[in-house]
């Protein structure tokens, strides 16, 4: 992730990380509206104002933290859409869909992140704060798609896992939840999930969003 902690650099990664981050919590609940939870919606969590979405730890602390320390890494989290899966009409199916509307949308904004620097560059537009913050803008959101589908909850990914799982299994996972988060700050810190979780499905999803891209840059 980010290493410049620079003012430069952090103004250019501020507006895709900030996008990357409220659009994704905005997107479970709006996800979980649609299939029948109007929970997060009532508190006003569907909502594209950042501030809705600011855990004091995990938006703030974590990062403060890891930047004074000089960690090469920076992680948190945001505030957790609040998701009454019992509402939802088919809680096993549905919520599944809603787990994976924060990461889709993450490629969603990956693609389109992608697609603005293929223009910027075709049409000749040599600005480099903007084509800087392209590329952190399709970096930022490939890493908070690879990292949230972790199988461990409370990450998107163990969330799946859990409905995909029978139910003993999926009960069990669930004990881990209050942990989860300490556990993949130790994974990530021994390097286990950028070598063999991020790096290899960041280099996927990078070849994915090029090939939907192709026609584009043959145009351009």
């Amino acid at each position: 992730m980010i290493t410049d902690y620079s003012i430069q650099a952090v103004a250019i990664n501020a507006i895709p990380l900030i996008f990357a981050i409220t659009i994704h919590e905005a997107a479970h609940g709006y996800a979980a509206r649609k299939f029948g939870d109007n929970t997060a919606y009532m508190m006003g969590r569907v909502s594209l104002n950042p501030a809705k979405h600011i855990d004091p730890v995990g938006t703030i602390l974590i990062p403060l933290v890891l930047i004074l320390t000089g960690s090469p890494f920076l992680v948190g989290y945001a505030k957790p859409v609040p998701v009454n899966f019992g509402r939802l009409r088919n809680p096993r199916i549905d919520s599944i869909w809603v787990a994976l509307a924060g990461p889709g949308s993450n490629f969603v904004q990956a693609l389109i992140w992608l697609i603005f620097l293929i223009a910027l560059v075709g049409l000749g537009i040599n600005e480099k704060f903007l084509v800087s913050m392209s590329q952190a803008g399709v970096t930022w959101n490939l890493g908070l798609l690879v990292f949230n589908l972790f199988p461990l909850p409370p990450l998107d990914g163990g969330r799946i896992l859990s409905s995909l799982l029978p139910a003993r299994q999926s009960i069990a996972l669930g004990r881990l939840e209050p942990w989860g988060f300490f556990i993949v700050l130790a994974l990530v810190f021994t390097g286990v999930i950028g070598s063999l979780w991020m790096q290899p499905l960041m280099n996927f999803f990078e070849w994915l969003i090029l090939f939907l891209t192709t026609p584009l840059r043959m145009i351009f």
